[in-house]
């Protein structure tokens, strides 16, 4: 492909860091009117590599062409002057205002002498544009009332507003239900059908493999190849984003499950602005079994969590935990009875940002042995379990003196996963636990997690990720607004019914463990 067929040509991109690289000399070429995905491990430099092309980052080294035409972006700005558009993992939107008010926001048309923004001629130029691309939003609507779906329209739209041609699509699936996934990618089959052009950045091969016409990946920072969705398999691009072979399937030997380790009964719990978060749900979670909880993030599964493992009182309903009722009990009392989570917040709920991983390492457990005698903490002790989990768990970098702040998210999650598997616990209570952390690393995750379910240890995972919850569980709840939909079995239920009862809807036949009611005991 020569210089002027391509949309953007990236040609020896080198972004240093002090004492990182985090790009080395990254070729990337991507022809006008394509889908091209961006793979490679948590770390690989990625977004990175997209921040250099919307101008958030500049380059150390290297030569950014749009459309041949070679470019210095000094600040977004310019990359949005150029054509270029970057739609968020977390989106950018107020709230408050109206989809219309969102998408024209800093560029709307302007009346009587520019003194007044023109709210009509903004209303129909949004109108104009969502029709223009087959986009069903109502420019009416609050976005604070808008589906995560419609969200992410009117950040495509905002940037189509402002002129955009290639458009940066930073892991654009990751709260998305299966349905909106498939809307997302005939949204793009829309946007390139009229010559425009989509990079997008995903961890999930098979989201590569259906939406994009080319991959690029890189590793450590490097590129290390490029190849067409037509030639190459999943396991060729895991292989290359690992540098081995990675085992994509779940291998789920059987286990009989045994006594009854977590129970919630009738447990309702309001959120932070007191409003009903968790309405009347029941369900158990037994010795060597996975219970998954399947919903997209926002429907109660946070609130559940915490209620659960001692960081929220309920509004009402019980926890037992090893048979013992533990709803009034701390989160230390529940620690020291053997109960080990994950959070969802790794940096809020997780790890102390400013403390090294030694002292990171104990948290939850610095009052107890082996950490603590006589109420002094046992500091060789404590580093040799910090250095323990750096090394099994893979941390890099590979030191336990370094602040948590300083690592990566995904290596921040895998420290955070390696403390809490390595507590000897009876229940692990685990939220999202490969979020944001390699494919090689998530293969681990699981591996260890059915190495905790084949002892014996019950296991509450909740996750978005829908090929994770169902090939981990051996039950699987799925939540809507607060309620249990149904528990299925997730061997036998579909991507495409378990997305209805994300959604709040009933298929028409599915397999249920429970029937669909709210607070059925499974």
């Amino acid at each position: 492909m020569s210089t002027t067929d391509a949309a953007v040509r990236l040609e020896s991109i080198t972004k240093r860091f002090p004492g990182v690289v985090a790009n080395d000399e990254v070729d990337l070429t991507v022809e006008r009117g394509s889908v091209h995905a961006l793979l490679g491990e948590n770390g690989a430099g990625k977004t990175t590599l997209m921040n250099v092309l919307y101008g958030l980052y500049q380059p150390t080294d290297g030569t950014i062409r749009v459309n041949g035409d070679e470019h210095v972006f000094e600040s977004p700005r310019d990359a949005i002057d150029a054509g270029i558009g970057m739609i968020h993992q977390h989106f950018m939107l107020v709230g408050p205002m109206t989809i219309a008010e969102n998408i024209a926001l800093g560029n709307e048309p302007r009346k009587w002498g520019g003194l007044a923004v023109d709210r009509e001629a903004t209303r129909r130029e949004v109108v104009e544009l969502s029709e223009r691309y087959g986009f069903d939003v109502d420019p009416d609507q609050l976005v604070e009332e808008a589906s995560v779906g419609v969200q992410q329209r009117a950040e495509i739209l905002k940037a189509l507003y402002r002129g955009a041609d290639i458009l940066i699509l930073d892991e654009p699936t990751a709260v998305l239900t299966p349905q909106e996934v498939e809307d997302l990618f005939g949204v793009i089959d829309e946007l390139t059908d009229q010559g425009k052009t989509v990079i997008f950045i995903t961890h999930k091969l098979g989201e590569a493999m259906h939406a994009a016409d080319d991959v690029t990946v890189l590793r450590d920072g490097k590129q290390v190849g490029t190849v067409s969705t037509d030639e190459t398999t999943q396991e060729e691009l895991a292989e290359l984003m690992v540098g081995r072979e990675v085992i994509l399937e779940v291998d789920k030997p059987d286990v009989t499950p045994g006594e009854e380790v977590l129970g919630v009964d009738s447990l309702s719990v309001r959120d932070d602005r007191d409003v009903p978060a968790v309405s009347d749900v029941s369900f158990s979670v037994r010795e060597g079994e996975v219970f998954g909880i399947a919903g997209v993030d926002g429907n109660g599964q946070a609130e559940l969590v915490e209620a659960v493992t001692g960081l929220r009182d309920p509004e009402s309903g019980t926890v037992t935990f090893d048979g013992r009722d533990v709803t009034g009990d701390s989160r230390r009392s529940r620690i020291d009875r053997g109960m080990a989570y994950v959070p969802e917040d790794r940096q809020e709920r997780g790890l102390v940002m400013e403390f090294d991983l030694v002292e990171n390492g104990i948290l939850g457990s610095q009052h107890a042995e082996p950490f603590a005698e006589s109420g002094r903490i046992d500091w060789p002790e404590s580093r040799n379990h910090a250095e323990a989990i750096v090394d099994e768990y893979d941390v890099r970098p590979p030191n336990a003196d370094a602040d948590a702040e300083s690592l990566s998210g995904g290596n921040q999650q895998k420290f955070i996963v390696g403390r809490e598997f390595e507590r000897d616990p009876r229940l692990v209570v685990a939220t999202h636990p490969t979020r944001g952390v390699d494919i090689g690393s998530q293969e681990f995750i699981h591996d260890r997690l059915l190495d905790l379910r084949e002892d014996g240890r019950g296991v509450l995972l909740v996750s978005s990720k829908l090929d994770e919850v169902k090939g981990l569980s051996d039950r699987l709840a799925v939540m809507h607004d607060g309620d249990v939909m149904a528990v299925v079995d997730p061997d036998e239920v579909t991507e495409e019914q378990l997305g209805l009862l994300m959604a709040g809807e009933y298929p028409e036949e599915y397999p249920s463990i429970d029937a669909p009611a709210t607070g059925v005991e499974s």
